[in-house]
């Protein structure tokens, strides 16, 4: 039995008790307040609720009083076996073991699907995620919002959301000037501009633009004169870094429904039409000779240029056009995962979802991540010898793969700064989380074929009341639990709580493994209980894999 099933199943009883009773609670109060935890002590029962506590005020009771009504009718629930208020008017949970254990029979029909939900159904949801500029690989902190952006898709897609995932290429202004005039440069072996950008990465584009060149029987770009030279480079060179981040993203597991280029706002006039229907709504002034959008309508600290007295768009307005786009797209929500250097970007933004007319929060959320440092041998790993100064995406892959590396960058809540140990994540130790976790998985999978040589299968039946050693109980209830963790991950924005969860699932794992026997002793005959177990050790093998598929990382067979 699931807690969301549990819940389900309280609110009707409790509602018929507050009926009986005539007591002033609503259904309404009752599904809104109604929520099962796990206690911290197992002695205290499967589940535990303080409904009583947080609704004995508006029922006019003492707390212990009002418990001691819910419990009665709680504890005649099918499948409860037991209740008892505890404290100041707690109510703690015991299930019948049939009923735990028929959770198991659940997750063996359920399958690849078990832990998929439908709170999500009917939202569309546009998720923006590492949008690098195309001037440089990918660096550690990009690495970071492919990873997390991609599991957040998964969850919200498990969860019953149409998600497009959405890459923003930067490809309009002063940025890609530098970049087409640093390679340029590189291209006639001439040192980086002061602004501009170096590494070994810039050097190989020159050259391949060259190369390009000769094998189109073009002229040499570097003979042009510097203006058409340039232009060449920028063509060229932006479309080669283009095609290698597209290639590092895939490689990475991570792959988008969407590439939107900033420079099609402007040539296809989205940028003037956002800025009109603006200027329509009365949200757009004209003064001091440029234009601007009146963000301190709706709680911004200051106004915001958005064309610029010279005539020139500032970028806000490309952003504005843009969330235009996306809601004219379909978006219910757009998410925006951006890095820490935009912590003061938020207020504008969500003023400018307000001038739309949209709900900020609501239709617009923002969510900011923190910087990755990487450690080997306790010193900060530091350098990219292609890159120059940063850590790529490609430098961490090379070093521990992509599993653990997927897996490390998510493990963390993204607004938290992150430090990895490349020593313990390439480690095939219980130290290194993914190990631990994909070592579960592995483990349940040669039990069940070692099972099958001893003649245990679940072909003979399951009796989940069978289940009812403590072990079984406590690794019933961590498996219990990735339902909701799922739906807390996919309505949070927060896909850490699911290595989280793995972890902990993981550490039921190997305990149970420690103290059950799935397969007979000796010449000991198969019998139901050996059955019951398989049933529970193949439930297992589900969750771990359905969780890591989620987290893009895959589910081995062996370690």
């Amino acid at each position: 039995m699931t807690p969301e099933e549990l819940t389900k199943r309280i609110i009707a009883a409790l509602t018929e008790a507050v009926d009986a009773k005539s007591l002033p609670l609503t259904p309404e109060v009752l599904t809104e307040k109604v929520k099962v935890e796990r206690p911290k002590s197992r002695d205290h029962g499967d589940w535990s609720t303080n409904i009583a506590m947080q609704l004995a005020k508006t029922a006019g009771m003492n707390p212990r009083e009002l418990a001691e009504i819910f419990a009665a009718a709680i504890g005649d629930l099918e499948g409860v076996d037991a209740t008892e208020v505890a404290g100041p008017g707690f109510i703690n949970i015991r299930l019948e073991a049939g009923a735990a254990g028929a959770l198991v029979e659940d997750i063996l029909g359920a399958s690849s699907r078990f832990g998929a939900g439908e709170a999500l159904q009917g939202q569309h949801v546009n998720l923006e995620y590492v949008s690098a500029n195309p001037t440089g690989p990918i660096h550690l902190g990009g690495a970071r919002w492919a990873a997390t952006g991609d599991s957040l898709a998964r969850l919200l897609a498990f969860s019953g959301a149409k998600v497009t995932r959405e890459y923003y290429f930067n490809d309009h202004g002063t940025q890609i000037d530098r970049f087409a005039a640093s390679v340029l440069a590189a291209a006639r072996g001439l040192p980086a501009p002061e602004d501009g950008y170096g590494g070994q990465y810039i050097a190989d584009i020159a050259a391949a633009v060259r190369e390009k060149a000769q094998a189109a029987g073009d002229p040499d770009p570097v003979e042009l004169e510097d203006a058409a030279a340039q232009e060449y480079f920028r063509a060229h060179g932006v479309e080669m870094m283009f095609a290698e981040i597209k290639d590092s993203l895939k490689n990475f597991r991570t792959e988008f429904d969407v590439f939107f280029h900033e420079n099609s706002l402007y040539e296809t006039g989205k940028v003037e039409a956002a800025l009109e229907f603006l200027r329509t709504k009365g949200e757009v002034e004209e003064k001091d000779g440029a234009t601007w959008l009146l963000t301190t309508k709706h709680g911004d600290d200051k106004d915001r240029v958005v064309i610029k007295s010279d005539g020139n768009a500032a970028y806000f307005a490309a952003d504005i056009a843009y969330y235009r786009d996306k809601r004219e797209r379909g978006a219910d929500c757009a998410i925006y995962l951006l890095g820490a250097d935009h912590h003061g970007y938020i207020g504008r933004m969500m003023a400018m979802c307000a001038a739309f007319g949209d709900k900020p929060g609501v239709n617009m959320q923002i969510l900011i991540g923190q910087m990755v440092n990487l450690y080997r041998n306790g010193e900060p790993v530091r350098m990219s010898k292609r890159a120059g100064n940063i850590v790529t995406l490609e430098d961490f892959v090379d070093a521990v793969g992509v599993d653990a590396a997927r897996y490390a960058l998510v493990r963390s809540s993204m607004d938290t700064q992150l430090d990895i140990d490349l020593d313990v994540l390439a480690s095939h130790t219980n130290d290194n989380p993914v190990y631990y976790v994909q070592y579960a998985h592995a483990r349940t999978v040669n039990v069940a074929k070692n099972a099958a040589e001893h003649g245990v299968s679940r072909a003979g039946g399951f009796d989940p009341a069978l289940l009812s050693d403590p072990a079984d109980a406590e690794l019933i209830g961590v498996l219990a639990q990735f339902p909701s963790v799922v739906a807390t991950g996919a309505k949070e924005r927060e896909a850490h709580l699911v290595p989280r969860y793995l972890e902990t699932l993981a550490g039921a794992y190997h305990t149970w493994y420690g103290r059950r026997r799935v397969t007979p002793a000796g010449d000991d005959p198969v019998t139901g209980e050996h059955r019951a177990l398989l049933a529970l050790n193949d439930a297992v093998e589900i969750v771990i894999k359905n969780g890591l598929d989620l987290l893009g990382v895959t589910a081995p067979e062996r370690m």
